[in-house]
């Protein structure tokens, strides 16, 4: 089987993909045969509360630090983004280089996306990242740091009810990312609680699938084919893949492993390599 284009890829135009090559990533593109690629930076315009013990960023990590201890992470720098990404359109020309954007909790910022956006980005990503810290009121906390602050379950719960507004709203974006998100930080040695995210999961894929958006198949975290298997039951017309790469080395992670399961769920590739997959 052909390995599908990876629609979801940092370079070191996001803040935090310190090991970020764009180019480099381009020719691993190439290596590996992927059809395209989508530079999908992220664009993040609230500050997160600061977790337990204070922040630990790795060296290389952009951003500010405001008078509450909030982090926000440094904004796109969209001109040289862009002409990077043309620098690498004329090195590599067979292989598609789409640009694109990250954009976190885009549907409480409606004004800087549509300002944002006049660029005319190739593809965009809306996602969630965060969840309302309950001892900062107004701030942000990121959905690793907010298992200190609840219950495992209600993680999940919270995070799913942020996508589901995510979803609503007429935040303009072509796939979600990473629905299952909080699972990246589940307690170790703790069996996910299915029975309890089945119900609220499918009413959010519901919602997605209604808004005729495609969902993302994120390869960062071994994903449960459950979850596909329910998004083509909710009437889900479109799977993106994305490996969330931050460095030319996680680029299309476990794409060969992942693929075929998806296609076994109920999906397949299009006639153009380079677009989502669709149903069968």
């Amino acid at each position: 089987m052909n390995l599908p284009s990876d629609d979801h890829v940092h370079s070191r135009f996001s803040w935090d993909a310190v090991e970020g090559d764009l180019e480099g990533t381009c020719r691993r593109a190439v290596d590996l045969g992927l059809p395209a690629v989508s530079f999908t930076e992220h664009v993040d315009f609230e500050a997160w509360s600061a977790p337990p013990g204070g922040w630990a960023w790795p060296p290389g990590v952009r951003g500010t630090v405001d008078g509450h201890g909030r982090f926000l992470g440094a904004a796109l720098e969209v001109e040289a983004y862009v002409a990077e990404v043309q620098r690498c359109r004329d090195l590599f020309p067979g292989l598609r280089i789409r640009t694109g954007v990250e954009l976190d909790a885009g549907h409480r910022h409606p004004r800087e996306v549509a300002e944002l956006l006049r660029t005319g980005f190739d593809r965009v990503v809306g996602s969630i990242h965060a969840l309302p810290d309950l001892d900062d009121a107004g701030g942000y906390l990121e959905v690793d740091a907010a298992y200190a602050q609840r219950a495992a379950s209600d993680v999940v719960l919270g995070y799913l009810a942020e996508v589901r507004d995510l979803v609503a709203s007429g935040t303009p974006f072509e796939v979600l990312g990473h629905v299952d998100y909080p699972l990246r930080h589940w307690p170790a040695g703790r069996e996910v609680s299915w029975e309890v995210f089945e119900e609220p999961l499918r009413e959010t894929l519901s919602a997605l699938a209604a808004s005729g958006r495609a969902l993302e198949v994120n390869t960062s975290l071994p994903l449960d084919l459950r979850v596909v298997r329910w998004w083509r039951e909710a009437g889900g017309g479109a799977v993106a893949f994305g490996s969330d790469a931050h460095s030319p080395g996680e680029l299309a992670r476990s794409f060969r492993a992942v693929a075929p399961l998806v296609e076994a769920a109920g999906f397949r590739p299009a006639d153009d390599p380079t677009a989502l997959w669709g149903r069968g």
